[in-house]
């Protein structure tokens, strides 16, 4: 296992690169890399992630053997169903479930999976939904604590969402319209029905759950841990913690309802899911991103992000007033965290107006946060880029201090 001292000993050649300043690490490969800088010509600002993997900031960096896989694939015609069938087989052994397709992101993963199960693979009635759902159940059950904005993902099947609070709520609401239960992982502490007594209600009932994970890797378990918890079906976002292609992600679960999914799903014409186009790159890219996460040695890159972490920290604790606090979320974005705070009376400067000038200074420097923060992780940046992030934190707060 990678050590401590040998990560930090790597880390400390990196600056060593040629990276001038002002540059980010991956910038800085532009012009040794490609004969064009496509970015630099459109004037699309590149920025070093310290963000997160969020999608309008185009959420993480593909492996290099994802990219290797994509190019790869880009160059050759193969039929899309065996490239599904053969990828789906693969990864349910990898995934320790009875399947798995890719699709164009988690939120198509929820709309095809819904999709499967109100119309069981019928062509016909895949044919009608979301207009006509005569003879289709029409009503997905979900905890009022577990709405967040995805709504319209279970809504594009013509299904109609029922809320409720308690168990004796949901047990009242089932009905025979009731097609599934479904369920927000990262909301779960916030539910009255937590995740185990919810697979329960389900199987009691003998209706289908399914379980939006969509951002919760690490930890690498979670892979297989609420299958095995006993959902039905599971989505997770393939361009987040999984690094693969961010137009990607994955739907697993029972056989008959992947298989039922994908019915729904290109290249089937006059489906709810035909534009939900996912190509032969981002199947096979999902299907290394796979490989080389669950190869990847995870302890060596938690003991990374917090040495990257606890060093933004030192620099900006060592301006007078600022005080951090290390997190790791619970559930979704499960690494660790930095929130940094100060005394207003000792600097001068508000944590939006500092997010503000990092996003504009050079390079570019993207973070989060509300007006009492400014929240950093570090496990999207190019290791090395750390240290560019922790220099302009500490001369945005020296330059706003009145000590």
């Amino acid at each position: 296992m990678t050590k401590r001292r040998d990560i930090l000993k790597g880390l400390m050649t990196l600056p060593l690169l040629g990276v001038a300043s002002g540059e980010t690490l991956a910038s800085s490969t532009v012009s040794k890399d490609y004969d064009r800088d496509y970015f630099k010509e459109l004037g699309v600002r590149t920025f070093i992630n310290a963000a997160g993997t969020y999608t309008a900031l185009t959420a993480s960096l593909p492996h290099p053997e994802v990219i290797k896989a994509i190019n790869y694939s880009a160059l050759q015609f193969v039929k899309l169903e065996e490239l599904q069938d053969r990828v789906g087989e693969r990864l349910a052994e990898l995934l320790k479930c009875e399947g798995v397709m890719v699709t164009s992101g988690a939120f198509s993963a929820i709309t095809l999976g819904t999709a499967g199960v109100i119309t069981g693979g019928d062509p016909e009635k895949a044919d009608r939904i979301p207009t006509d759902m005569t003879g289709i159940k029409t009503e997905v059950i979900r905890q009022k604590s577990h709405r967040v904005g995805y709504d319209h993902a279970i809504r594009n099947a013509g299904v109609k969402i029922i809320e409720v609070e308690t168990r004796k709520e949901l047990e009242a609401a089932i009905s025979e319209k009731t097609a599934m239960l479904w369920f927000l992982n990262y909301a779960n502490p916030d539910g009255k029905i937590k995740d185990v007594e919810f697979v329960e209600i389900g199987k009691k009932y003998k209706i289908p759950t399914m379980n939006d994970c969509a951002a919760d890797v690490p930890p690498a378990e979670n892979l297989w841990k609420y299958i095995q918890m006993g959902f039905d079906l599971v989505c997770f976002s393939g361009g987040k913690g999984l690094r693969g292609p961010q137009s990607a992600g994955l739907l697993l679960g029972r056989k008959d309802l992947i298989q039922a999914a994908r019915k729904n799903a290109p290249p089937n014409g006059s489906t709810v899911g035909r534009g939900m186009k996912v190509n032969k790159e981002e199947i096979l890219g999902m299907l290394v991103a796979i490989e080389v996460y669950l190869s990847r040695d995870h302890k060596a890159d938690w003991t990374l992000w917090e040495y990257q972490t606890k060093m933004i920290a030192d620099a900006a604790t060592s301006v007078a007033g600022v005080t951090p606090e290390f997190h790791v979320p619970a559930i979704a974005n499960h690494v660790p965290s930095l929130r940094l705070r100060w005394d207003a009376k000792k600097i001068k400067i508000t944590p939006d107006e500092a997010r503000d000038a990092l996003r504009k200074g050079h390079p570019s420097i993207e973070t989060m946060g509300g007006s009492e923060s400014i929240d950093i992780t570090t496990w999207q940046m190019i290791p090395g880029e750390e240290r560019t992030v922790a220099k302009r934190i500490k001369e945005i707060l020296q330059q706003a201090s009145v000590s």
